[in-house]
This record gives C-alpha cells, structure tokens and sequence, in this order.
C-alpha cells in the first residue's frame, strides 16, 4: 500500500444495458484485453476490474453485467452482480447508446439510481456512428430523467473523449491508499481471464447458433516439463445440447480448431509466453438453472 496523502484512488462501477461497449471501454482504457468483447448481448458475467494506475491517481473500474430482464438463474445472478456494485463504489458510470433512444432497460437502470447519493455520470457511447444533432437530442432526452453529476459523449472504440472522462473522474476521486501495484491491470486470476478469452472466441465463431449456455471450464495450467518457454492449457467448452456439441466442434472439427487458434494468441499475448492449448467440449444439460452447476462454472453469489 502506497501511504501518500496527496494520492487519490477510487472505485467506478461501469452500468448499462448489453452491448452499449462497457468492456470495449474497460480494454481501451486498461490497454489490454481484460474483458470479453462480443456483438452479442450479455456477454460480460462477473464483475471484471480493471485497475488503471496514474501518477497521482489509480481508479478501479468495475464492468458489470448488462441490465437485462432475467430468464433463468444464471440471468438472476448477473443482475443481482449489477445491483450489488452499485453500493460500493465512488462513481458509477451510466453508459448508453447514442445510436438508440431510452429504452426499458434504461428505465430500468435509472429507477435502480434512484435516490444514490453515490455521483453519476452519464457516458454516452458511439458518438462516432451518429451525427451532431442526433446527439444533442440523445443528451437532452437523459438530462431531465435524473440529476447527472457529469455528461460525457464518448467513442470507446475510436478513444474520442475518453482521456477527458478519465481527468472528470479523476476530479472526484477521494483520497485513498493506492490499492494495486502499478503494473497490475486487473484483480482477476488468469484462469479467469484465459477461459472469458476461450469463450468469447467461441461466441463469435458461433454467430447466432450458439446463444448464452455456454462456459469454458479451465482444467489444468502448467509449464512444460520439457519445454520451460511453453506453458500448457487444458479447458473445456461446456454446453447444454448435444446439437451444440456439435456446432461448437464444426465439421472435422475445424470450427473448435479455429477457436483454439485465436485464443491462443490472445493467450499468449497475456501470459508473455508460447501456449500450447488443448479444447474438449462436453454437454452439460441445463446448467444455467441449476445452482451447483452455476458455482463450479465461477458464478459464486458470495463473493458478491
């Protein structure tokens, strides 16, 4: 812990509907892939924390779940990630769309708002996709809803305005110990971080037949007895149809070969070494209803 009165460090909770680019945001802005990026909805499941470390300051962003009505446990327990959040944190940032107008789950978000004593900004996203004019009519729309602290239009992808959000958050920091080491990006074990890698590659090779009902388990992480520059990884794509086994394998396995070589590099990348990465992938019938299931997959709702 860094004892220095002058420093500030602060925790912000990154909210919003899915999709609206929380974690295209926390990568930008962290400098490495930390959190899974995908076009679909709900991709993001825990709280990811990315730790972004100044010279006077060091902020926690937290990238919770997308608010979204739940269908089964699995859907109960991200929303219930996104609630908690809310209570523990020094700023939350309310991210929205700035392609599409107030929606339910807005709505939604802004009730759970209500009465917060905790600042808020609004952070609008995708300012790159929408002309002048439309977005002055999208803050106007938000601005009587809830009383903002800060309205900040952003692009996360292009990085328009984002050094400028990070000097507003930085003005409402308080005081505090720098609580990470400066060269940590995030609190999460690369277990974690290898398997959201796996499954996001699956989710995109996958497109539109595989939804949510899959998870990647990692089985075994260890250097190569014979071979100390390659580190061995075992994970398992776990699903909940047999028709998805399928899917995910690809014919004579070329679709979960081209998984295991993306995230490889990725993999790589975040390990700073040669991966050598072995996938199998099982059915697990319903596991998103079932509780035991949700807690060996890393869903622990005590840890929240």
């Amino acid at each position: 812990m860094q004892e220095n009165k002058s420093f500030k460090s602060g925790f912000i909770s990154i909210i919003g509907r899915p999709n609206v680019g929380k974690s295209t945001f926390l990568n930008r802005v962290i400098g490495q892939k930390i959190a899974i990026m995908s076009d679909k909805p709900q991709t993001t499941r825990n709280k990811i924390q990315g730790v972004l470390t100044r010279d006077a300051s060091q902020m926690v962003f937290i990238d919770t779940p997308g608010i979204h009505k739940p269908k089964h446990k699995l859907g109960e327990f991200m929303i219930k990630v996104s609630k908690n959040t809310l209570r523990e944190v020094d700023i939350i940032m309310f991210m929205v769309n700035a392609e599409q107008g107030i929606g339910k789950g807005d709505e939604f978000i802004l009730e759970l708002l209500e009465g917060t004593k905790t600042p808020v900004f609004l952070v609008v996203n995708k300012i790159d996709q929408i002309h002048p004019d439309e977005l002055i009519q999208t803050i106007d729309s938000y601005k009587g809803k809830f009383p903002f602290a800060e309205i900040v239009p952003i692009s996360a992808l292009q990085g328009n305005n984002v050094d400028q959000l990070l000097e507003t958050i930085d003005k409402y920091l308080p005081e505090g110990p720098q609580y990470y080491p400066a060269d940590q990006v995030t609190d999460h074990p690369e277990r974690f971080i290898i398997s959201e890698m796996i499954r996001e590659k699956v989710l995109h090779l996958t497109r539109e037949e595989i939804p949510h009902s899959i998870a990647v388990v990692i089985d075994k992480i260890k250097r190569d007895e014979e071979n100390e520059n390659m580190i061995r990884v075992q994970a398992t794509i776990m699903v909940e149809r047999d028709s998805q086994k399928g899917i995910v394998i690809g014919k004579r396995g070329a679709l979960l070969k081209e998984v295991g070589t993306q995230a490889r590099k990725d993999i790589e990348m975040l390990l700073g070494s040669k991966v050598f990465l072995e996938l199998w992938v099982k059915v697990q019938k319903d596991w998103r209803n079932k509780s035991a299931h949700l807690r060996d997959f890393g869903y622990r709702e005590d840890e929240y």
